[in-house]
């Protein structure tokens, strides 16, 4: 860990952090932003995707999408389109740019789940990419009665820092900016101080029972060590996506719509998986 500006109980012995050659794997979201715009042609001319889409999502609370590490509510656009086509309603973080504290960002976004809970009179299911997923994770944890499931997609929940060293680079670009004055941008204490143990620790809480989790991963994955992402309390799917593909790739799409919390019948079935 010493070229990493993360400290090192973030990357826990066991897990590693993805060679550079892994890299290349993230080239495929070009094959899996083809396979969107085919399979959005296909159902907008079948319409097949409303028709049973609204069977599916029948009485689903309102569903919650929060972006991975650098990203903002735009990359998930495409997944909030299908899932909405399907009948689910969705609702953006409100994060331009997942680039700040994490303890922060799960503050802001326990007042967003908060609201929507209110506004909708049921509680919420989160789909959270990369740290989004580990943000959803905390939520969860912390209030479990604003939260019915959480769907987490490449979230290395088990290991933060076993992730592409790109991305440490950008991590410690974010800190040195923050040192500088520059508001908004993590710290280092968001990444090796106090701050980074509690965020940590709080996304390793227990979930309550009836709160719905399914780990999605992809041992193609070429930002983050793939087992880090299996929550050993979560339903694990594995799909065949990049990284950054998740967002937008129709198989994982359609995981996150068959997740045990998506419809009504769910309730049932997070039972039985409690």
């Amino acid at each position: 860990m010493s070229d990493s500006p993360l400290a090192s109980f973030l990357l826990p012995q066991g897990f590693a952090r993805p060679h550079l050659v892994s890299l290349l794997h993230e080239a495929r979201i070009v094959g899996e932003v083809g396979r969107y715009a085919v399979r959005t042609c296909e159902e907008r001319r079948s319409r097949h995707a409303r028709t049973s889409g609204d069977r599916a999502a029948a009485g689903a609370d309102p569903v919650l999408l929060i972006p991975g590490f650098l990203a903002g509510d735009a990359t998930l656009s495409a997944m909030s389109s299908s899932l909405r086509q399907r009948g689910f309603r969705t609702y953006r973080s409100h994060i331009l740019a997942n680039v700040g504290c994490t303890l922060e960002s799960v503050d802001a976004l326990e007042g967003r789940l908060e609201a929507l809970a209110e506004r909708r009179g049921s509680r919420v299911q989160i789909v959270g990419h990369s740290l989004g997923g580990m943000i959803a994770r905390g939520l969860a944890a912390r209030r479990p009665d604003l939260v019915s499931g959480i769907v987490t997609m490449g979230s290395p929940m088990l290991a933060p820092a076993a992730h592409h060293r790109v991305l440490s680079w950008g991590v410690d670009a974010l800190v040195q900016l923050s040192r500088v004055g520059l508001p908004g941008l993590m710290s280092a204490e968001c990444v090796a101080g106090p701050c980074a143990r509690q965020s940590f620790d709080e996304s390793r809480e227990p979930l309550a029972p009836g709160v719905g989790f399914t780990a999605i991963y992809s041992r193609r994955d070429g930002i983050v060590d793939w087992r880090a992402c299996i929550d050993p309390i979560a339903v694990p799917v594995e799909v065949t996506a990049s990284h950054c593909g998740m967002a937008v790739d129709p198989r994982v799409i359609d995981a996150v719509t068959e997740a045990p919390f998506a419809n009504s019948a769910g309730a049932e079935r997070l039972s039985r998986i409690a």
